[in-house]
């Protein structure tokens, strides 16, 4: 590719997006770019502060069980309080949090702090996606959330880097560096990002009757709650089964982290050009083709026996998280009514973090009890029922769901004024009454005919006047007026749908 198809190309998947979108973005990579935390966890705890892996375990699943719990309520504050408050009481929340973290010493203390670091840092999920739907035009959410999750994935690769070497100095200054790029993400929203929290109808009924209860009732998204779940399950494997997996079968941490960078890489390098061809394509198929994506790769993982080949299956999965996470956001938006999106971002986002919950306990289990070759296998298994779920799930979503097109210019009321204008004819307000003629249909009416006015019902004796209308045929005194034919000059009707016996458009 030459450097002004790229410039094109990269112009082209940037192009289009509101200024609130782009400082949306800084403060995602800004986040992510500071999320060291995370990914030192597990090593400070055992090394740093000497306690065990099955502590190590604990205090993650705690920061996870938090995640879980914030998804809803954070999705409720999100549409209740607005997305702009919900981020900054999250941001700064997991700025404290991180910050105190670093200093607690006992091992409770460290397993409660964690647990609220865990709630804090997934609260500002929901209000991000609500935002950047109701900011994004509906045509380009999928490459905003592209784009969004392609900041996730840098910021998180720079971060991984960066850990290492600000580790090998200071954990305390891991905590408190992260603490401070949270916080200037807080005061990038409270300086640059307005409310976009859509305005209540005048009954106020809408935003009123959309609660948790609503989601839940919602059979079709609730359907892609679970499928989202069971994807998510695989996807974990990468961070948590893949690594066990490997050094079980004689594999050391660089060979891991070999192989696991190439997914990092992957997405920063092909998650915008993807998105550029996939954004305008069937949802289904993309669902469908990533669930099955993801449970091949994953699948193959079970016949590896080289970094090479660990290296190959890294690369399959990698394309179906590529396609998978922006058309799944996209779809989530989709069914998700306007003053309800941040409940409905809130169970999506709970899905994940239950799933990062429930994937640490079933890979342990699988890989001790029965090997890890069952591991890879169920993965298979569970892609193909996610794809097969999204198949049947999503059939006529066309049809049944999506937001509404606006009306074009020249259809529904429009229309009738633009016929009479293109014919030339100017059309004099008329009052009309019942049918001329109860049991025969009412004669065609030319655009060129014109009736001064006429009372249909009344006979028409020799005496009576006529303003503008001669029957075609003779009319005695005792018979009713016969249908107006074509030929017959007429003065200008313009029959609505209402008050046309035929119905619109003479159906």
């Amino acid at each position: 590719m030459s450097v002004t198809a790229l410039r094109r190309a990269v112009k082209e998947s940037v192009s289009g997006m509101p200024p609130a979108f782009w400082w949306l973005w800084t403060s995602t990579l800004v986040n992510r770019l500071g999320a060291f935390v995370a990914t030192f966890m597990a090593l400070y705890l055992t090394l740093d502060r000497g306690y065990s892996a099955t502590y190590a375990g604990l205090v993650a699943a705690l920061h996870g069980l938090g995640g879980v719990i914030s998804s809803l309520g954070a999705g409720v504050m999100t549409d209740r309080l607005g997305r702009r408050p919900t981020l900054l009481i999250a941001q700064t929340s997991t700025a404290a949090s991180v910050a105190l973290l670093g200093f607690m010493q006992h091992p409770v203390a460290i397993a409660g702090v964690a647990f609220l670091v865990g709630m804090a840092s997934n609260a500002s999920r929901p209000a991000v996606q609500a935002m950047m739907a109701d900011i994004v035009r509906p045509e380009d959410r999928v490459r905003a959330f592209s784009l969004n999750y392609w900041a996730i994935n840098l910021g998180f690769a720079i971060s991984s880097a960066g850990a290492g070497f600000i580790a090998s100095y200071s954990y305390l200054a891991g905590f408190l560096i992260e603490a401070a790029m949270t916080l200037a993400c807080a005061i990038v929203v409270y300086v640059k990002l307005p409310e976009s929290r859509p305005q209540e109808s005048a009954g106020g009924g809408e935003a009123d009757g959309v609660g948790l209860g609503t989601v839940l009732r919602d059979g079709r998204f609730m359907g892609v709650v679970g499928l989202s779940f069971l994807v998510a399950l695989i996807f974990q494997q990468g961070s948590v089964g893949l690594p066990i997996a490997m050094g079980e079968a004689g594999f050391s941490p660089s060979d891991y982290g070999v192989a696991i960078a190439v997914n990092g890489v992957m997405i920063v390098v092909l998650q915008i050009p993807v998105t550029r061809f996939i954004e305008h394509r069937d949802p289904q198929s993309l669902l469908v083709l990533s669930s099955l994506l993801a449970g091949i790769g994953f699948g193959l993982t079970a016949f590896a026996g080289s970094v090479g080949l660990f290296v190959l299956t890294v690369m399959i999965w990698t394309l179906a998280e590529i396609v998978n996470a922006p058309t799944q956001t996209g779809l989530v938006v989709r069914l998700s009514p306007t003053h309800g999106r941040g409940r409905y971002q809130g169970m999506y986002t709970m899905s994940w973090a239950v799933a990062a919950l429930v994937a640490p306990l079933m890979s342990g289990l699988l890989i001790d009890r029965l090997g890890a070759q069952w591991l890879w296998g169920g993965c298979a298994v569970v892609g193909t029922v996610a794809a097969l779920g999204y198949w049947g799930l999503m059939r006529g979503l066309s049809e049944g769901t999506g937001a509404v097109p606006e009306p074009e210019s020249g259809s529904g009321s429009g229309s009738e004024s633009e016929s009479g204008s293109q014919s030339g004819v100017e059309v004099a307000p008329v009052t009309l009454v019942p049918p001329v003629d109860p049991v025969s249909p009412v004669a065609p009416v030319t655009p060129a005919a014109s009736v001064a006015s006429a009372t249909p019902a009344a006979p028409v004796t020799p005496a009576a006047s006529t303003a503008s209308a001669t029957p075609a045929a003779p009319v005695t005194p005792a018979a009713p007026i016969t249908p107006v034919t074509p030929a017959a000059p007429v003065a200008a009707a313009t029959v609505s749908p209402a008050q046309d016996p035929l119905g619109p458009q003479g159906e």
